[in-house]
């Protein structure tokens, strides 16, 4: 059977199939698969699958791959490997469906222009002229007793609380990074059973929407949590920094670093430490709190940057009283596309003949991106150029895949709405996703006509990341993803990954309620069983025509015991 037919089979059930309460009308039976394709061994090991999946009753697979944005530098080799996967497809009687549009893991898409980043706005940043150059100069937020080495017992001065001290938080006088005391924590789980709470926290005031730099020495001996330990910074109703810094089960002592923006908040509660602490040790020390100058900008018409005197009365010219405003070393880090969190800041040159002369303050106003954590960077939905990559995504995917349907990547897009580009529309981030979903989806029937188009649920679910009260992530407004449903045109099939027995089937009916097909996007490299109950929550619905083994980490183990709690049909 070839692609177009597998295509017309699929266009049709996702029109026709009227109901999914039944397992034998589960027409879309599908693997979820991401791999890089430009590995050798990486295709090899995904064509061993396919007959796998055919053998358990799948009948198609979700190719996901990063590289589905770089067509345009990878060569023969890549588009070979990709058609070899294609054709092993189509061999199987498989429906090939390509994932498209990566609007919040945007990394791929930023290979091409990072400014293209959504930014946080600073404002009026103090900045000093030092020896040829703008350096970052604002003294006004202060962290005490960073180094620790003013205590009173297991207590160190200037932090408002500590979890258990003596018990959880120890001041030791024996191992330190600099100086004579460190921050060491310890039998975290015997004190705290419930949640493994090994914190320390210090209040300090900031001014609004400014950027800071927060760092500490850290050294563990057999911490397992090492993944749960956080430089935490929150403020009145919001976590400010949810970047997740890569710490090692036993390591020496090494820096860690992380980057918030105050946004309107006038003081944060930074903490150290770890949520769900085992055995182990861990040490704190050199605690710091620093501007974090120009590092991770990003400039755009968009997101424009202005340099004035220290009384604003004054707008220096970009070329001509400094240098280009530019961070060189961001999107770069480890590949071309990623952020770093940290690097020293750039310095803005002061040409000849500028109007700034040494030691003169002036006030830099700029956008950086942030990164979510372990390094996730969204695009900005308003910058024109992002739709016009998009477009020519959709065509190298559809001329070098031929792919029987697209999946489009809208899913946790959680920095949003601040930059120039959005805040000037006037609308909501509800109301841009919402407008930005419906010129993706145009953009996919104008590349390939008669193609089915799926997406993400949750950007689009109230009962998930739409909801209408709260704030998310570092979007933009309160129930900032609300409405964007709106958006969806009704043959768009929503793959719904909202699992959790709490809220799934208002899940379900929301989308059924507005004529949505579904497919539940289930196992998470969890239980395959738990699948048969969100199946009989499926069954008080309309129009959930398919689910999809859905796994993050490679895990293929549970392929034939997912199929058969789902009921699959048994292979031809």
């Amino acid at each position: 059977m070839r692609g177009p037919t597998i295509a017309a089979l699929i266009a049709t059930a996702v029109l026709a199939t009227p109901h999914a309460g039944r397992a034998e009308e589960l027409t879309h039976r599908w693997v979820y698969v991401s791999t890089n394709m430009l590995v050798e061994t990486n295709v090899e090991s995904t064509i061993k699958l396919l007959d796998r999946f055919r053998a358990a009753g799948y009948n198609g697979v979700v190719l996901a791959d990063y590289k589905f944005m770089l067509w345009d530098r990878l060569g023969e080799r890549y588009a070979a490997n990709v058609a070899r996967v294609r054709r092993a497809c189509r061999d199987r009687q498989l429906a090939c469906i390509a994932c498209v549009f990566p609007l919040g893991y945007s990394s791929g898409l930023l290979t091409h222009d990072p400014h293209l980043a959504a930014g946080l706005p600073v404002k009026d940043a103090p900045f000093v002229v030092r020896d040829g150059r703008l350096v970052p100069d604002d003294q006004a937020a202060q962290l005490v007793n960073g180094d620790f080495e003013d205590f009173k017992g297991d207590r160190p001065a200037g932090w408002d609380w500590a979890d258990e001290p003596g018990k959880i938080t120890f001041i030791d006088r024996q191992v330190a990074r600099s100086g004579s005391a460190a921050l060491r924590m310890q039998d975290i789980d015997k004190h705290s059973p419930l949640h493994g709470h090994g914190r320390i926290m210090q209040a300090v005031r900031v001014k609004p929407f400014r950027y800071y730099h927060f760092s500490a020495a850290v050294k563990t001996e057999n911490f397992p949590a090492a993944d749960q330990v956080q430089l935490a910074v929150l403020a009145k109703d919001a976590t400010l920094n949810h970047y997740q810094p890569r710490i090692a089960p036993t390591q020496d002592w090494k820096r860690v670093h992380v980057c918030f923006n105050s946004l309107e908040f006038e003081e944060v509660r930074l903490y150290l430490g770890v949520w769900g602490g085992k055995g182990g040790k861990i040490w704190f020390d050199d605690a710091r709190l620093e501007p974090a100058g120009l590092v991770n900008l990003i400039c755009r018409e968009g997101a424009p940057a202005a340099v004035t005197s220290d009384d604003g009365k004054i707008t220096y010219a970009e070329g001509v009283d400094y240098a280009s405003l530019r961070d060189a070393r961001a999107a770069v880090a480890p590949y071309q596309g990623d952020f770093p969190v940290w690097h020293d800041p750039p310095g803005v040159k002061v040409p000849a003949g500028s109007r700034l002369r040494d030691g003169q303050r002036v006030r830099i106003s700029y956008y950086h991106t942030a990164l979510i954590h372990h390094g996730q960077v969204a695009c900005c939905l308003s910058e024109p150029k992002v739709y016009d990559i998009l477009t020519w995504q959709a065509g190298r995917v559809r001329d070098r895949l031929a792919p029987d349907g697209y999946f489009m990547q809208h899913d946790e897009i959680r920095i949003a709405g601040w930059d120039a580009a959005c805040a000037t529309r006037g609308l909501t981030c509800g109301q841009i996703l919402a407008d930005n979903v419906q010129r993706c989806t145009a953009i996919l029937r104008k590349a390939d006509p008669g193609k089915p188009v799926y997406v993400w649920s949750d950007m689009f679910d109230p009962h998930h990341n739409a909801g209408k009260m709260g704030r998310y992530y570092l979007v933009k407004g309160e129930g900032p993803w609300y409405g964007s449903w709106e958006g969806l045109d009704k043959d768009v099939v929503v793959v719904n990954w909202h699992g959790q027995a709490k809220g799934r089937l208002e899940s379900l009916q929301h989308f059924a309620s507005r004529g949505h097909k579904q497919i539940l996007a289930g196992y998470y490299d969890a239980d395959p069983a738990r699948i048969t109950d969100w199946l009989a929550d499926a069954a008080k619905v309309t129009g959930v025509i398919g689910v999809m083994y859905t796994t993050w980490r490679n895990n293929y183990d549970d392929l034939e015991a997912f199929a058969q709690k789902a009921g699959f049909p048994e292979a031809d």
